[in-house]
């Protein structure tokens, strides 16, 4: 009896976290390409502007590009600096779009990344537009700012891409 009862109590908590691993398994994992300094610092790393990329997970064929500030000093090499709220997405067709954005999800993240230790992250979200068959990738601060988000756009029309040739 004390067995089953362990049992359901890992059960419980088990299947939440692999309720959670499966849901972020489908959000894009960014590759960084490179970083400019924007700010010297003489003692520790200085700030800088990053810049990573990701492929949709769910529209094969598109790439967006995400520049992004990120501050400098002895917290940054730990993971602990809070960056700034200052970042930029540009999404391209990049290869045939054979999905059909009628299938797709009204709002959906596509793509997530904290950029503190404490409750701060970037969020794109993939918006079909329907009516001019095309995809807008809205990226927003998940931290209010002010009042208001930090945010930019970048849109994908979905265009006919031309086959290889042999």
């Amino acid at each position: 009896m004390r067995l089953h009862l362990s049992l359901a109590r890992a059960i419980k908590v088990l299947l939440p976290a692999a309720a959670l691993l499966l849901a972020a398994s489908s959000l894009a994992r960014a590759d960084d390409l490179e970083c400019v300094s924007t700010t010297f610092r003489m003692l520790s790393p200085s700030d800088k502007v990053c810049l990573s990329v990701f492929d949709d997970p769910k529209v094969p064929g598109v790439t967006c590009y995400i520049s992004q500030a990120r501050t400098g000093g002895w917290g940054q090499p730990l993971g602990l600096n809070e960056d700034p709220s200052n970042f930029s997405v540009s999404c391209r067709q990049m290869g045939p779009i054979s999905v059909d954005p009628k299938t797709l999800p009204e709002r959906e993240e596509a793509f997530t990344e904290k950029t503190s230790i404490f409750f701060k992250k970037t969020r794109i979200y993939r918006i079909p537009d329907l009516k001019r068959n095309s995809l807008i990738y809205l990226a927003i601060s998940a931290k209010l700012i002010e009042g208001s988000p930090a945010n930019s756009v970048s849109s994908v029309p979905i265009m006919v891409w031309p086959e290889a040739k042999p």
